[in-house]
């Protein structure tokens, strides 16, 4: 598979996501700015954390408008996997492409650790290497991952089955139901506040992550392979 990272003004785990499928796995993996204007030859996109823009109006609220997303809208809408991360995630969420909203933590402090996730969906695309209800770590580093959305959304992402990962045991940021990662309805895009590129290997203190991207490149790269 060849994979697009997608790089903003002010992203900072780029290379990170560049590295865990590139350099762990093996897989094709370019950086592509923001302001490119085609994702033409790629199979999926991965979206870092960071601050992209600086986050100045509102956690990817600029970066929704760059260039590049009218491309990543693209490959969602065909069904390639789509996948970001702490700032990754709230870029989705304000594109439209996951439903939902990342308010500041509820403690108003920036949390750097590492937490307990329980996979609450082991069904999908993104997590089809891991055990249901298994709990693994990965390390968070945000100031707004507080994830919220209204009663009839939460309704629909439980009867759809799209919150993918919850806190364990100690949500850190007070988000809705101890909510970590969602997928939209399609299944091919997901959004989560930790970090698995940051636990691909035993040197990090955790290699529960690797099973993540394992878990895209077996189900999309066979679909690609197939198709």
């Amino acid at each position: 598979m060849k994979f697009a990272v997608i790089v903003f003004p002010g992203s900072n785990c780029d290379m990170d996501l560049l590295c865990a499928v590139k350099d762990i796995l093996g897989e094709e993996a370019e950086y592509v700015r923001h302001d490119a204007d085609s994702l033409a030859g790629f199979d999926g996109v991965l979206i870092p954390g960071g601050f992209s823009y600086g986050d100045y109006l509102r956690c990817g609220a600029i970066a929704r408008f760059s260039t590049i997303i009218s491309e990543v809208i693209r490959l969602a809408d065909e069904g390639k996997p789509v996948f970001g991360t702490c700032n990754g995630f709230q870029i989705l969420t304000e594109a439209g492409l996951l439903p939902g909203t990342l308010l500041r933590n509820e403690s108003l402090h920036f949390i750097c650790k590492t937490v307990q996730l329980q996979v609450v969906n082991n069904q999908t695309n993104f997590t089809s290497e891991y055990q249901l209800d298994e709990v693994i770590q990965l390390p968070v580093a945000h100031g707004e991952g507080n994830y919220y959305c209204d009663e009839a959304t939460l309704e629909t992402l439980k009867e759809n089955q799209q919150i993918v990962f919850t806190y364990a045991y100690d949500n850190p940021n007070g988000s809705l139901e101890n909510i970590a990662g969602i997928v939209n309805e399609k299944g091919n895009v997901l959004g989560m506040m930790p970090h698995p590129e940051r636990a691909v290997e035993s040197l990090l203190g955790s290699e529960d992550g690797l099973r993540f991207f394992k878990s895209i490149v077996k189900n999309y790269g066979k679909a690609r392979a197939n198709a």
